[in-house]
């Protein structure tokens, strides 16, 4: 079995990048963020990315760090609402950008993975998504067709790994990583814990090691919160 742990995101993306590459990152706002190797990605510089991911993070944080260093050509994503700078480089016409229904977003991603390379939804027929595309009757209801993504590199966070590449994800965090893991030409991941083959339940693996090229034990977690909403405590 050839080792796939690197000492961290650094060494896990040695020999990976290039200019105008196409890069998915998992995540769901700032939840289950490949944190780590977002930073080591602005550290290399490398520019006119096309980056698929659900959101671009916020202002200061996750993909949105590599927004402030323009270094994303374009975004295709599903919202956007969270980042004042995607606002304005969007509006400026420095950023490109391909909206998706977010359930049509997972799909595309997950039928790139399979081998799928195109499908047909109701989702977005009669609307501004369907500009542009084939759109076919299905017992008597109209279908767009949407093809399926796929990626030079996939980057993924995981709860849990194993050195043969194995993962489990935590609750929420799961999101669009299972998915995306599937879709890249190479797919690199940072965990939480790296554990030997075989501790993890077999039963519960959400990602088999087939699919990830390298992983490594993230240096930092900071697991932000995206937007804090509270009350006031009641009284008794």
């Amino acid at each position: 079995m050839a080792n796939k742990v690197r000492k961290d995101a650094a060494a896990a993306l040695d020999g990976v990048l290039f200019d105008g590459m196409t890069i998915m990152a998992g995540g769901f706002g700032l939840c289950g963020i490949p944190e780590n190797l977002i930073a080591a990605i602005r550290e290399t510089g490398v520019k006119d990315l096309t980056v698929i991911s659900n959101n671009c993070g916020v202002d200061g944080f996750g993909l949105g760090i590599l927004l402030e260093n323009r270094q994303i050509k374009k975004m295709v994503s599903s919202y956007v609402g969270e980042n004042k700078l995607f606002e304005k480089l969007y509006l400026s016409g420095e950023l490109e950008l391909e909206f998706n229904p977010q359930g049509t977003l997972a799909e595309r991603i997950r039928a790139g993975g399979a081998g799928i390379p195109a499908f047909f939804t109701r989702t977005g027929v009669g609307t501004l998504v369907a500009e542009g595309k084939e759109v076919r009757a299905f017992d008597g209801e109209d279908y767009v067709m949407e093809r399926g993504l796929t990626a030079d590199l996939s980057i993924v966070k995981a709860w849990k790994g194993d050195a043969a590449g194995n993962l489990i994800y935590r609750k929420t965090a799961r999101n669009f990583n299972p998915m995306m893991a599937t879709a890249g030409k190479v797919t690199l991941v940072e965990v939480e814990a790296l554990v030997a083959v075989g501790d993890l339940d077999k039963d519960n693996i959400h990602t088999p090691g087939i699919y990830v090229d390298r992983l490594f034990v993230g240096a930092t977690f900071e697991k932000r919160i995206e937007r804090v909403t509270t009350r006031d405590r009641e009284t008794v």
